[in-house]
Formats: structure tokens, sequence, C-alpha cells
């Protein structure tokens, strides 16, 4: 790397153009520069400062990617990196420092693909020792460059200095070299700053692909029980069998046909934040957990997965639960993840682990499968510090008839009970520790200037970003605010509700072209790979549901929130391909199989391709095919959809789904709120012809994948509802409208053909 002879104390100066500058452009597209500048400082005279924003580009502590946006600050032989500009904020303090020293390293890597967008970076490492090294980038090769030339200059000063001898060299050795990518040890509980590594979403609104909050009520009171929501209608029906100590039990009485097991769930409002109620229930820590929790009290962190997922040992003293007294022990697996309203599901399930295989003198017992939602509460008075906790499980009912209506029974000395007992100590243990809440009170918060915190995204895309330990450093040294959420109001289904759902029907005369005769679709003609249903009881199949199990947005949503249940869908679904692929596949409309390389298909004024990329082994696409019976209209939404740029599709497609029939743990963890597809998952737009393909990589989200990983362990037994919609964000365009639905039937995976062969 060549650098410039210059006067500067160091000896090599960079090159810099004639205003001393060049210009980047952050996420949100404004512009900051690369800075140099003279320090006057008595003791530092004469040295060159460089500032400017750069892409912090690495693997956190779990493993993720991430890529971050930061504040570079080098003066001399010193480098700081801020979230924020330090001379605009001057109270800012950095998130990572150190010495560029005479060791450093400071080499090119290329061109890297960051989402959307090109970016060149360039790894900085000690060549003594390689554990300091990290990666920054930068938008232009130009910007690259001059930032290389800015790393010389500091490492020339560091030479400098040791040239000079005397006590410059043991001061220079006493000093820390910057390190990018190494972790720093914080005295922490386990659990501390989860709630940020798996957060997820953008600027959509309370709408997530995963389970962010409970979605139970029935269709008469939708939406009412303790202000839960959701945008597809579920059949529970909850009933409280009991009150003890200001937690609530309730069973779920709407599914009588067995009478085997129950669904019960215990729930209590209590006095803490869902952040710190998160790290409280993740926390292993045994005197801790010796506090509240009456069952578990004995926990092993096993094995850690993509930070969002977990494997758990434990064992517990039976004598507090029965008679016999032989010791036992189990396994279980912890998946937890957030949606964008801020709410916790931890999904629990029984598991098997190499590394804790049966114990000596140990009986192994098999923990039923749980969940726990957290979630503040919403509300324009509604107090951040309080959260709604839900713990919910499947119990047998032997024992549970009798304790419902008698206090004292056997049920008091079996695991279940002890299970729902542990909202009841949860609750207790951070009403006595209040310390629990101040350690936690800056964690997920807004700053005070009102910068939003980063969020985590797990694909990484040019406006992403995820938090590693630099967020603790900074939360720990800054006094930040609670964000302000999106407000939400439910709505119950009422007849006035019923009766929008038609309006929004009549509304999507606009989005085709009136002038034109519409065309007879024939589904007939079209022949998928999954075949389309008879009735409900066929399976391995395809039908197309009508919209009103689905609620979406009402006319007035904008000025109360209120959603409406949707109606009969915009476009036909025609077909189903179900394929078995190596790898994921775009463009598959492209492909001799596709239905639209059909003669019918190409004769079709519009089709509007979804091909849901599912990871697994092997992989495979599901493909929908939604077509309409006329041209789209000009200047309609799905119009500026069909041909905005994909920015704008990002930000307005939408999935809502709905688990009709199957396993009560698969439906919390799919739940029923809509996502942006473009802000959960990668998706891909190809435009041609008379169509318009949406490809959706499922697997570039770590906790889509571990979703999909569930859906399709029992996929054999699911009825799935599935809709897609456009986003309405604008007075002109609601009430919204259903684009496409469809109902899968007990698929089966083995059913897929090959794409190729």
């Amino acid at each position: 790397m060549e650098t410039k002879t210059g006067s500067g104390e160091g000896g090599a100066e960079p090159e810099l153009s004639q205003d001393n500058s060049i210009n980047t452009l952050n996420h949100s597209g404004s512009r900051h520069r690369f800075r140099r500048s003279m320090s006057c400082g008595d003791e530092e005279k004469g040295l060159l400062v460089y500032s400017g924003w750069v892409y912090h580009l690495g693997i956190n502590s779990i493993g993720h990617e991430f890529c971050h946006q930061r504040y570079l600050y080098i003066k001399g032989k010193y480098v700081e990196m801020h979230k924020r500009d330090p001379q605009e904020n001057p109270g800012s303090k950095p998130l990572r420092k150190g010495i560029i020293g005479p060791t450093l390293v400071v080499e090119e890597t290329g061109i890297r693909k960051v989402g959307n967008e090109e970016l060149y970076t360039i790894q900085i490492y000690n060549r003594l020792d390689e554990t300091k090294k990290g990666e920054i980038a930068f938008t232009t090769a130009e910007e690259s460059k001059k930032w290389m030339e800015a790393f010389d200059y500091a490492k020339n000063q560091a030479e400098y200095e040791l040239s000079r001898g005397g006590g410059s060299r043991n001061k220079l050795s006493m000093e820390a070299d910057i390190d990018l990518e190494g972790h720093r040890p914080r005295v922490r509980r386990y659990a501390s700053g989860l709630k940020k590594l798996i957060r997820r979403g953008g600027q959509g609104g309370p709408e997530t692909l995963s389970r962010q909050s409970s979605g139970l009520g029935n269709s008469a009171s939708f939406g009412e029980l303790e202000g839960e929501f959701g945008d597809a209608v579920e059949a529970h029906e909850w009933k409280c069998v009991r009150t003890i100590n200001g937690v609530r039990i309730l069973e779920d009485v709407s599914d009588s046909k067995s009478g085997k097991t129950s669904l019960v769930k215990a729930v209590a409002l209590v006095d803490a934040s869902a952040d710190t109620v998160l790290e409280v229930i993740l926390n292993t820590d045994r005197q801790k957990r010796y506090e509240w929790d009456m069952l578990t009290g004995d926990l092993e962190l096993v094995d850690s997965y993509d930070g969002n997922y977990d494997v758990v040992y434990g064992t517990y003293d039976p004598k507090y639960l029965t008679r016999w007294q032989s010791k036992k022990d189990f396994v279980y697996s912890r998946q937890w993840f957030q949606g964008l309203d801020g709410a916790y599901t931890i999904l629990q399930f029984p598991a098997v682990h190499k590394k804790r295989p049966p114990r000596n003198g140990y009986q192994r017992t098999t923990i039923k499968p749980s969940t726990w939602e957290i979630r503040s509460l919403d509300g324009p008075d509604a107090n951040p510090e309080k959260c709604l906790v839900t713990h919910m499980l499947e119990i047998h009912t032997a024992g549970w008839g009798k304790w419902k209506k008698n206090s004292c029974s056997k049920f008091e000395k079996t695991i279940p009970y002890a299970l729902l007992s542990q909202v009841a100590g949860l609750k207790e243990y951070i009403g006595a520790n209040p310390s629990i809440k101040c350690e936690s009170s800056s964690m997920g918060s807004k700053h005070a200037d009102g910068e939003l915190p980063d969020e985590f995204y797990d694909a990484v895309t040019g406006a992403s970003s995820s938090t590693t330990e630099d967020e603790d450093s900074e939360d720990e040294t800054e006094k930040e605010e609670k964000p302000t959420k999106e407000k939400t109001v439910s709505s119950a289904i009422s007849s006035s509700a019923l009766k929008q759902a038609s309006d929004a029907t009549q509304d999507t005369n606009k989005e085709l072209d009136p002038s034109v005769p519409p065309i007879h679709v024939d589904a007939s003609q079209f022949n998928g790979s999954l075949q389309k249903g008879k009735d409900d009881a066929d399976t391995n199949c395809w039908t197309s549901p009508s919209g009103t199990g689905f609620m979406i947005r009402g006319k007035t949503y904008l000025k109360n929130n209120g959603k409406i249940t949707g109606g009969d869908p915009l476009l036909k679904l025609i077909a189903v391909d179900w394929f078995k692929v190596d790898k994921a596949t775009d463009k598959i409309a492209l492909h001799p199989k596709s239905q639209i390389q059909s003669d019918a298909g190409k004769k079709l004024p519009f089709v509007l391709v979804i091909n849901l990329e599912i990871p697994a082994k092997p992989n495979y696409s599901l493909v929908l095919y939604f077509a309409a019976d006329r041209p789209v209209n000009k200047d309609s939404l799905l119009e500026k959809f069909l041909d905005g740029t994909d920015a704008f599709r990002d930000g307005r497609l939408k999935l809502i789904p709905s688990i009709v029939e199957g396993y009560w743990m698969v439906k919390r963890a799919v739940g029923t709120k809509a996502c942006l597809l473009g802000k959960a998952v990668t998706c891909k737009y190809f435009r041609q012809d008379n169509f318009l393909e949406v490809d959706v990589d499922i697997g570039s989200s770590s906790v889509a994948k571990s979703v999909i990983g569930l859906v399709l362990g029992y996929v054999t037994s699911l009825v799935v509802d599935l809709a897609i919609l456009i986003e309405a964000n604008e007075e002109a365009e609601l009430p919204e409208y259903i684009l496409g639905s469809v109902r899968l039937n007990r698929v089966r995976l083995e059913s897929a053909i090959p794409l190729d062969g």
C-alpha cells in the first residue's frame, strides 16, 4: 500500500481530495463525510484527525453476521468507533477504542454483496495476534482507499513514537490494540442482552412472521381477552377456573372432543418490563432460580444455536412433588423470538442431547412442551414497567378436573402444577427484588436524542443491522428512555365490521381495468404438481379459502387501528406446485415445469407467482399461482407494487398465516400475526411478460427457518391458511383487500416432485 510523505508528525500523510472529504450514504439516504482536520492540542499538536461513517461487518458472539453503520474516528495512532458522530454529540462515548500499533496489517478483501448493495471491504488485524481483527466496508472504492491510507498514517504514527525511544515503547506496549471483533467480557446474567439479539422487523408496524403475542379468543370476543389480537381468527375459548394470588389459571374449553388432555395456561400481570421477565426466565443461575422456580431450580446450558435456541439440562428433587425419593433429571430445548410490538415467545420442547445421556442414579423425565409469552401492555396510559406473562402447556386431565373443584388434590403434587406455579413464583420474585428491574431498565430503550437502537435482522440487508456487545456498552454509558411503540387497538368482530368487509371487496374493482371485459380463468387447464382438493376431508392438496378468516385494515385504520374481516380474494388461485430442489431456486416461472410456461398460462392477463423457498434436507419450493381475469389498472396500488422498486415491494407485501388445524405448539409458533415479507426475510422480485414472481428465501432468517422446521415436523397433520395482500398505508388505499389465499391440507413432504429430472 503506497502512502504519500507529508509534514505530519508521523511522516506519512494520506492524499485527500481538494475539499478533504468524500461523500457516503447512510441507511436513510442522508449524506456523511470522511473528514480530515488538524488537532491543535498542546501535547498532540500537528496530529491529523480522520473521521467519517463506515460499515462495521462481522460475526457476533452467537454466530450471526451483522452490518452496522458506525462513526470511525482516528487521531494520531488512536482509533475510536462510535454509534454517533462525537462532534455532533459531545457526550457520546465510544463503543470500541484502542491504538493502531506497528504490527497492524490492513488488507483489501474485495467486494461483498450485503443485501442489495455491494460494499468494498478491508480487513484489519494484528499480525502477531490474529484474534484481534475486524472488517469494515464502504460504498465506493475511492472511500476504501482513503480509509486504508488513514489507517496506514496511524500505523506510521505509532512507529514514529517507537523510533523516538525512551518511555514511548513501554507506554505503547501497555496500550490496547483496537479490536473490532473480540467480545468484551461482561458481568451479566446468562440471558442479559438477549432481547436485543432476537429482535426482528423494521418500520412496518407491529406485524412479524414469527409469533409475537397471543391471538386467543372466540369470534364473538375477538381481541378482547387481555388485549390480545391477531390477524386471523382463532377458535380457542378460555375459561378462568381459579385465581391464586393474582395469577389466573385458565383452560381452553373450545375443544371437548378429547378427554385425555387439556390445554391450560397461567396468566399474571408482572411489575417489570418484558425484557426483564425474559432475562429471569432464561437465566440458568441456580441461586436465582431457587428463589422462584419450585421445579427446575438446577439448570445447566448444554448447547446454544443461532442466538435464539438452546438446550438445557436440569435436575429436581421430587420430594416436593411426590413421596418417591428417586432423583429425576430432564433435557429440553428452548427457542425464543420477539415481535415488532416487543412481545416475546419462548417455546420449550423435551429434547435428547448426546452431551447429556441418561445418568446413573437419576430417572430421566420427559417434561411436556410448553410456551411462555411476555407482552408489554398497550395503550397510551400503559406502564412500560408492567407486562402480561402467560405460561401455557398441555396436561393429562387425570386429577385436573378434581383440582378445579377442590383445592386439595393430588394435582398439586404433579409437574404440570409446578410448571403453572412458575408464573406465581416469577411474579413474587420480581416484586420482591426491585434491583432486577433496575439492572434491565436501560435495555431495549430509546436514546435521549430520539434515535432508536439498532435492531437485529437475520437476513443482513443494506438497511439492516445486528446488535452485538457494542450496544450493551452504550446502554451502560447513556441514559435511555423506553421506545414509543405503535399504538395498537384491537377491534371486535361486529356487524359493522362485517359490513366493511363487503366494502373492501367492492374497492378491489379499482385494482383491475374495468374497461376490459374479464376472461374466464379455468383452473382445470393447469396441472400443478400438488392436486386441488375436492373437499375438506381430502389430504395432500390445496384449496382457496375466502378472506373471512383473516383480519385486514379497515377504512378507519389510520384513525383507530380498526380491522375488518377480509372479502373474497382479488386474484384466483389456479395452481400450486410442490417441488423438491437441491438448493433455493429463483426465477422458477421460467422453468419448463412452471405453470407460467404452459399455453394457458401465457394467455392470462396477469399472474402473481409466490415462490416460498423452504430450507430442509432436501430443500423445497412451494409455488403459488394467482391469476387476474383482466389487466391491472394503471395508477392502482397493485400496479404500483408490480412496477415499483424493490424497497417499495419489501415494505408492502404482506402475508398472514393461520394454522386452522394442528398441534397447538405449532399454532403458537406460527401465530396469526401478519408479516411484511421483505422485512422478515430476503425477497427477490422478477417482473417479466405477464407475471411478477416473488422469491421468498425463508432460510435467510434463522428464526423463520426454525419455525418452518417445526412446521415441517408436523406438516402431515396441519391445515394451513395463508393470505397474501399489499399493505395499505394511506387513506386512499384503505380498506385493504386480500390479494390471494391458499389452504394447504396435510401436505406430504415425499409428494414433492424434483424440479429437474
